[in-house]
């Protein structure tokens, strides 16, 4: 049972990346699934959220830029990640009741 991130990377301010996070051994469809972010020498702190519904929910900082979506044919969830901005930059999780091991974003 595991989740792996990608897609992480180093892009300019303004720019866009997506992350994915693909399941293995278990089935996302059943599980409400979290993208988690923890910059250096902070705390982590919620990214987004989408339900076993296809309900999304996200942080007010993230609000109208970023966009969490799953594609439950691929067991995989994404982050769509536009409008970047410095204090974007961060270790990206995507978690259920397993984490994965991250993947990191730098804006700069």
């Amino acid at each position: 049972v595991q989740l792996v991130e990608s897609g992480g990377g180093f892009v300019q301010p303004g720019g866009s990346l997506r992350l994915s996070c693909a399941a293995s051994g278990f089935r996302l469809s059943n599980y409400a699934m979290n993208w988690v972010r923890q910059a250096p020498g902070k705390e982590r702190e919620g990214v987004a959220t989408i339900g076993i519904d296809g309900i999304t929910s996200y942080a007010e900082y993230v609000k109208g830029r970023f966009t969490i979506s799953r594609d439950n044919a691929k067991n995989t969830v994404y982050l769509l990640m536009n409008s970047l901005k410095t204090e974007d930059t961060a270790v990206y999780y995507c978690a259920t009741a397993v984490w994965g091991q991250g993947t990191q974003v730098t804006v700069s």
